[in-house]
């Protein structure tokens, strides 16, 4: 598989009340495909998040966007771009990041979560000295992390309830 220049396009889903923000690397292709944050039918964010929230599995956008609205969620990717192989997180490089500070300085959020290793060391040597937020790393929720069962996610991203009450 060659290496590909991905610019991301979705905006971050952000609101007034935000009190945590979960951040990935870079969207998959399917999801960019789809338009919105983690689109592959494989990849278990949407339903772990809801099992999480005592809430209904979303399925349509709107659905989404909501879900995370009523929690005080926001979510994001750590990458502005970057060179990746496919959906291959392992892969990155010649990452440029998103401004996160910025999101974070006009907002209420207090905490940040990201999805998968990757995630959590680019945030780190990255954006962390300019969030002044140390992030909590979550297990990643894609396919490819076949090893840890839906269970086991949930049991990790419980972790997020405590921080938006």
């Amino acid at each position: 598989m060659e290496y590909e220049r991905i610019e991301h396009t979705f905006s971050p889903v952000c609101f007034d009340n935000s009190k945590v923000l979960i951040l990935g690397t870079m969207p998959s292709p399917k999801s960019r495909e789809n338009g919105f944050y983690y689109s592959h039918p494989q990849n278990r964010f949407w339903p772990v998040l809801a099992e999480v929230l005592n809430e209904d599995k979303p399925i349509t956008e709107n659905e989404k966007i909501s879900l995370l609205k009523r929690n005080r969620i926001a979510l994001w990717d750590v990458l502005k771009s970057c060179d990746i192989c496919g959906a291959s997180d392992s892969s990155i490089k010649n990452a440029e990041v998103n401004d996160i500070e910025s999101l974070i300085k006009n907002s209420s959020i207090r905490a940040i979560f990201t999805t998968g290793s990757r995630a959590y060391a680019l945030y780190c040597k990255y954006c962390e000295t300019q969030t002044g937020i140390r992030a909590i790393p979550l297990p990643s929720t894609s396919p490819a992390n076949a090893r840890m069962k839906t269970a086991e996610l949930v049991i990790e991203y419980k972790r997020i309830l405590e921080f938006i009450v």
